[in-house]
């Protein structure tokens, strides 16, 4: 059964080709015919049910209202942004530099591959910096510096304080963390400097994943970067690369493992792999791993602790942001308006079992309303938003009766007091209340970026992750990866020869 027409991409030459969404035997499959190349039939989303409980969180339209270039041709042949885009940057994307200290074969960004050297210089990162930020109506707030492997960058430090002077809240990098590992004081100059987080890829608790993915043993220099991060207070998100077959046994093990080292570690963000690098294309339906795939796996590997619907799409949560913002009387800066089918995650908290020796995991459904959370929340917005007499006063009394009939703190864990924390955050926007409620949680997420396999322009048009580039354009993240890396690359490259020292 047909869901949707749309477009994609063809995986031999990338050409833009019309494709069909449909649904058949229980999956959700995307199919296109390239003139040259054949006919094409990938997997989407693995579970159609599933497919069809998370499309209900279709995401509001954001577009930015100063795009970087004039549509042109068919989406997505001239990505930059475009007037046609549908929301505004949530997170940047700075490749700093293509080079790296590791050679991976699952990498995405095919880094130092070419022979050329990739890496702006700092004007130019300061110009995509203020790119970012002069975004109307809504700046950039958080920016990531990524690669390649940032940190071989001899200047990462001064690169992190640019990017608070440019106005960032939030700054993270994409690392493989050696030299957090080899280089003790490093953790501590980089949060000296203003970084947030560190976003650190993480495939596993054993050696295997590592030596099959990364051609070696990462694992004791993971632990050893953790360790560096912890002795400076530098916060860690782990970034398990999901291969089948590979280190998909250890997603529970994973969670774990965060959950013991939570007091650094604030959350796992799982990627299954993207095939847009030096992964083989007839490995492609083997090796792929759907969301739908990645809750399944975890229910399985919680013992159901942490079911399939305990997980809800990041554009489910506008309607907190739109409340926040409707208070004070505006559009809130930052709205995960994400198309619904890119991402997936929850909250999750760990409770200690006396006796039984095994800690229980209990995800933020088991004790609040989600979904008719979300929804009172949006009504309060709506109610906000059209005015009149002391509406705020009213809202804010009736959203004091309400909301905590929504929250259920007898079955929180921890004896953690949710009801005050959330009516903090929500009436007195107490950020300070925010932190109580994340220090207690692990928020588990999984974004499955796309490749010119699964590609579809519905998506890219409310992709909310964008590269800047050194020619002024702000890329969405997978058409960067799937189309344009290469050419920008090639473009503001040289010769590895003539190499200059950073």
């Amino acid at each position: 059964m047909k869901i949707k027409d749309t477009k994609s991409l063809c995986p031999e030459c990338g050409r833009p080709l019309d494709a069909e969404v449909y649904d058949e035997d229980g999956k959700v499959y995307i199919k296109k015919t390239c003139k040259d190349h054949g006919e094409f039939i990938n997997t989407y989303w693995s579970d159609d049910e599933i497919y069809e409980r998370i499309n209900k969180y279709e995401p509001s339209i954001t577009s930015v209202e100063n795009p970087n270039v004039e549509f042109k041709g068919q989406c997505p042949s001239a990505c930059g942004l475009c007037e046609n885009h549908e929301t505004s940057t949530v997170l940047g994307l700075i490749d700093v530099t293509n080079r790296c200290n590791l050679r991976c074969p699952v990498c995405f960004a095919n880094a130092a591959a070419s022979g050329r050297l990739y890496e702006p210089t700092q004007d130019e990162i300061r110009q995509m910096l203020k790119n970012f930020r002069n975004l109307k109506p809504n700046p950039c707030l958080a920016i990531q510096y990524a690669g390649g492997e940032p940190t071989v960058r001899k200047d990462i430090v001064d690169l992190i304080k640019m990017a608070k002077e440019e106005g960032f809240t939030h700054v993270q990098i994409a690392t493989n963390g050696l030299k957090l590992a080899f280089k003790e004081n490093f953790a501590k100059d980089l949060k000296e400097a203003g970084l947030n987080t560190v976003y650190l890829s993480f495939d596993g608790i054993t050696p295997e994943p590592y030596i099959s993915s990364r051609n070696r043993d990462l694992l004791p220099h993971k632990l050893q970067a953790i360790k560096n991060c912890r002795k400076a207070g530098l916060g860690v998100v782990l970034v398990p690369t999901l291969i089948k077959g590979v280190n998909d046994d250890q997603v529970g093990d994973i969670i774990k493992f965060a959950f013991d080292n939570n007091d650094i570690i604030y959350g796992v963000n799982f990627q299954p792999v993207s095939f847009a690098g030096r992964t083989p294309s007839n490995q492609v339906e083997e090796q792929r791993i759907t969301i739908p795939d990645f809750i399944k796996i975890i229910e399985e590997q919680t013992d159901g602790e942490v079911a399939t619907t305990d997980f809800y799409p990041p554009s489910s949560v506008e309607p907190i942001a739109n409340f926040i913002g409707a208070l004070d009387g505006k559009k809130p800066p930052v709205t995960l308006n994400c198309h619904q089918h890119c991402g997936i995650a929850t909250y999750v908290f760990r409770e200690k079992t006396e006796g039984s020796g095994k800690d229980k995991l209990i995800p933020i459904t088991r004790f609040v309303d989600v979904d008719d959370l979300f929804e009172k929340l949006q009504e309060y917005s709506d109610r906000l938003l059209k005015g009149g007499f002391g509406i705020k006063q009213r809202v804010l009394a009736s959203a004091t009766t309400h909301l905590p009939t929504m929250i259920h703190n007898s079955r929180a864990p921890n004896n953690l007091d949710i009801r005050k924390i959330l009516l903090n955050v929500f009436t007195k926007r107490s950020y300070d209340a925010l932190g109580d409620f994340s220090k207690d949680a692990m928020l588990i997420s999984c974004m499955h970026f796309m490749d010119a396999f699964n590609f579809d322009e519905d998506r890219v048009k409310k992709c909310v992750i964008h590269y800047a580039t050194p020619d002024g354009r702000i890329i969405p993240f997978c058409t960067m990866n799937s189309m344009y890396r290469e050419g920008v690359e090639k473009r503001f490259s040289t010769p590895l020869k003539q190499k200059n020292k950073v």
